[in-house]
């Protein structure tokens, strides 16, 4: 969003931080996913920016579905959380039962923790973009697609966020 997320920060004692922002509400809505090959283990992380001030639709979902087809092939297990664009939606089942290669599990209920996904967010809003204030969602748009680029560059980052889902504390489930 073009208001940002808002994080302590050091200054000169005495000196309080002030960091601008807009009353504009705009933002830019990402769909992502890690992947992990089988046969190398290597992870990965894809990603589609929507249009501006737009929400992700089941529309999205499938355009996002058939980017990975392209360049993963179609042999896929996909790992959902509950989110009512995944496979809640019939049209996205409609669209995953066509393809004999792809699967969908789902995760646990309340288990954003199991989700490695979650935590490449987490790092993205919390670690890269906080205390950001873009002054237009053309800027915002080109430093969310930078930080991202970066981070699907970053395979040791990308395979400490999937540990961190596999061992997490309160982890039952194996992914």
């Amino acid at each position: 969003m073009l208001t940002p997320t808002a994080k302590r920060t050091y200054a000169p004692r005495g000196e309080t931080p002030v960091r601008k922002r807009w009353s504009n509400h705009g933002r830019i809505s990402v769909i992502s996913a890690i992947t992990i090959s089988p046969r190398r283990n290597r992870p990965g992380l894809y990603f589609m920016l929507l249009p501006d001030n737009v929400g992700a639709k089941v529309e999205d979902t499938i355009a996002f579905l058939r980017l990975l087809g392209r360049h993963l092939g179609n042999k896929l297990t996909i790992c959902w959380d509950r989110g009512r664009i995944h496979d809640h939606s019939l049209a996205v089942r409609q669209w995953l039962s066509k393809r004999k290669g792809m699967r969908s599990e789902r995760f646990p209920p309340y288990a954003p923790e199991l989700n490695p996904d979650e935590y490449v967010w987490s790092y993205a809003k919390y670690a890269k973009l906080c205390n950001y204030a873009a002054p237009s969602l053309k800027e915002l748009r080109e430093r969310i697609y930078g930080e991202l680029e970066h981070l699907a560059k970053d395979k040791a980052m990308l395979n400490n966020v999937i540990e961190h889902a596999r061992t997490d504390k309160n982890n039952h489930f194996t992914l």
